[in-house]
């Protein structure tokens, strides 16, 4: 082995056991989150509780950037040897070969080719909506009962909630990655050329958007929730310029801010959220919503780049995001002692099982149809699908439980549908237009 080489190895091994030593330090010395209510030690409060996991998250993340960085400096893909190890790193920290080249059609919204009918495009965005929804409608009143409920509560007897948001993260990236890793066994796939570190970008930032939807809960009431996530098409449009340079008409801005309007007036005036009106709204729980906001806006961006980038497909992506979701998750849970006691409580309390259990299910569900959706569709489709299931999920309350739906609440559900309707008008004409153009074109060159 090189000097250079044991030099690069023993360095991440040092920061690798250091901070491994922090993270079993801190819980000794800080304690553990209380299961009470009204909880008063340090790790009781969110930002400490964030420090902590990032610390976790380091412990992965520093030691893969030193190697990361030392075999592009010595450019390993051309010059180091073959065999298992030399393969996995190549691999690792350069893929298989270059991506492939972009053109200005290269978009994961225009995917299909010229032939596909409108009548099979349209099958498809249906069977992408109708399995997110089932999804996620299911998981997201299972998330907000696991999070709020008082576990054991007999009587006058107190019961426990359960705190730790990190290993609901983990008990969902564990099935999903299992699943793929099936997937992927018994379906062939494109060759695989991503370098396999770029899938930790948007596992961290799908980590962070989970954790902090989760501890939101803890902090703020139900409408400012839906009415951050009702607005969140706007910053992921945003973050498409940032991460992708992605240029976008103005009729999509437009229908955007319709699109958040039209859920936010809906969802605010249903049944279902003026019952919380009494809840605290902190601005702990603003800024968990920002942060949630900002790295699901990032992540969706991401994975659209990577699949226009390296064509990846949705079970490829879906198990190479959740490969690292695990492992950051998986260390820092094992470091902090997290791990032991979400089993301790999951040991006491069966019904807190059955729940994880089918969270966890949803959750692997829905990233299916996610990546299968930002693949063929682009990330602001599927944030418009996403958008809408907040206002889906009030209106089967309003059908089920008989809660009234006022006059601002049918306006909302209007503007929320014209604005769909502009957007697809819109964009049905811009297709016709360009589809015009390319045949004068080519009529022209003849």
């Amino acid at each position: 082995m090189k000097t250079s080489h044991r030099r690069t190895a023993v360095m991440a091994g040092l920061w690798s056991a250091g901070l491994v030593v922090v993270n079993f330090i801190i819980p000794c010395v800080l304690g553990t989150e209380s299961t009470t209510a009204t909880g008063n030690n340090l790790v009781d409060f969110w930002i400490v509780r964030l420090g902590i996991n990032l610390l976790g998250y380091a412990t992965v993340f520093v030691p893969g950037a030193i190697i990361i960085n030392y075999l592009r400096k010595i450019k390993f893909n051309e010059t180091g040897g073959h065999g298992f190890l030399a393969d996995l790193l190549r691999n690792f920290a350069f893929g298989k070969e270059q991506s492939l080249p972009l053109t200005h059609e290269d978009n994961p919204g225009k995917r299909a080719d010229a032939e596909d009918s409108t009548l099979r495009r349209g099958l498809t965005l249906l069977f992408c909506v109708v399995g997110l929804q089932g999804s996620y409608l299911t998981w997201g009143v299972l998330q907000e009962k696991i999070m709020t409920s008082e576990y054991g509560r007999t009587g006058n007897t107190a019961g426990e909630f359960f705190k730790n948001s990190q290993f609901l993260v983990f008990i969902n990236r564990i099935l999903a990655f299992i699943i793929g890793s099936v997937v992927l066994s018994l379906k062939s796939q494109p060759t695989h050329t991503t370098p396999l570190y770029k899938y930790s970008f948007s596992s961290f930032s799908n980590i962070m958007s989970s954790w902090c939807q989760y501890e939101a809960l803890k902090f703020v009431s139900f409408p400012t929730q839906v009415m951050a996530k009702a607005s969140k098409v706007i910053p992921v449009m945003l973050m498409g310029k940032v991460v992708s340079n992605k240029k976008y008409e103005y009729h999509e801005y437009i229908t955007a801010v319709l699109i958040s309007v039209g859920v936010s007036l809906f969802l605010l005036t249903s049944g279902d959220v003026t019952r919380h009106k009494g809840s605290v709204t902190t601005v702990s729980g603003v800024f968990l919503l920002i942060g949630y906001m900002v790295f699901d806006s990032f992540t969706s961006n991401w994975q659209g780049e990577l699949f226009k980038r390296y064509r990846v497909s949705s079970i490829q992506m879906m198990t190479g995001v959740n490969l690292f979701s695990c492992l950051l998750t998986g260390v820092s849970l094992i470091e902090q002692g997290g791990f032991f006691e979400s089993l301790a409580f999951m040991s006491k309390h069966p019904d807190f099982i059955f729940h994880a259990i089918v969270l966890s299910l949803c959750s692997a569900g829905g990233q299916l149809f996610i990546f299968y959706t930002i693949a063929q569709f682009g990330p602001v489709t599927f944030t418009i699908i996403m958008t809408i299931r907040q206002g889906l999920a009030i209106l089967l309350s309003c059908v089920i439980y008989g809660h009234p739906v006022t006059l601002i609440g049918i306006m909302g559900i209007f503007v929320v549908f014209l604005a769909l309707f502009l957007r697809i008008y819109a964009n049905q004409r811009k297709r016709a237009l360009q589809q015009k153009n390319k045949q004068a074109g080519n009529d022209s060159n003849v």
